[in-house]
């Protein structure tokens, strides 16, 4: 799940630069990239990798999760509570918005390239842009994206404890990146999103 977690959190940044060219007045720069991200096999092969990876860091969220229930069924009583950090508590709470989301964008998106909805797939350009004008979409695609802040900034120092990365100088400063990486992330999505939303 951790290596799993690495990918995911190395695409996302390659993902919102891509969205970031939606800020543009000329559609033709994300059109372009979409329509060759959709046609090139390397990427369509690396969209496969992707997608597997999702299933991977699901099932084994779920599986995780599972296991912890099962080994302690009982909650601790007040004043014997286990030393688990706030994050890593709601991790399967927010995890479980973000596959929310997630099947929501390959409805608006993904699945109008594969002919199952209704839709432009040279021009999502014209799409993204319609949807941000929904106030109901922005304030789901804002609120996902603050919960996917809190599981990013766990997410991250946690993979590479996992990793063996554990150490009394190191660890503070893998937990400062992903704090600036947590923020980062979710603020430039949310620009985004307010921008076409109240602006444009």
């Amino acid at each position: 799940m951790a290596l799993a977690g690495i990918f995911l959190l190395l695409f996302l940044p390659v993902h919102l630069g891509i969205n970031l060219m939606l800020l543009k007045t000329d559609p033709k720069p994300f059109n372009n990239v979409a329509h060759f991200m959709a046609t090139f096999p390397l990427i369509k092969i690396f969209e496969v990798v992707l997608l597997g990876t999702i299933l991977i860091h699901i099932f084994y969220g779920i599986w995780v999760q599972i296991q912890n229930w099962l080994a302690r069924p009982v909650g601790y009583v007040s004043g014997n509570k286990a030393e688990t950090s706030f994050f890593s508590k709601f991790m399967i709470w927010t995890g479980a918005t973000i596959l929310t989301f997630l099947i929501l964008h390959f409805f608006n998106f993904y699945f109008i390239r594969l002919g199952l909805v209704p839709g432009n797939p040279e021009d999502f350009y014209s799409v993204a842009h319609s949807l941000f004008k929904i106030p109901a979409y922005n304030y789901i695609y804002l609120i996902c994206f603050v919960l996917l802040g809190f599981h990013l900034y766990h997410a991250f120092y946690s993979a590479f404890q996992t990793l063996g990365l554990n150490h009394r100088i190191w660890t503070p400063l893998v937990k400062v990146i992903a704090l600036i990486y947590a923020i980062v992330l979710p603020a430039g999505f949310a620009l985004i999103s307010v921008t076409l939303w109240l602006f444009r």
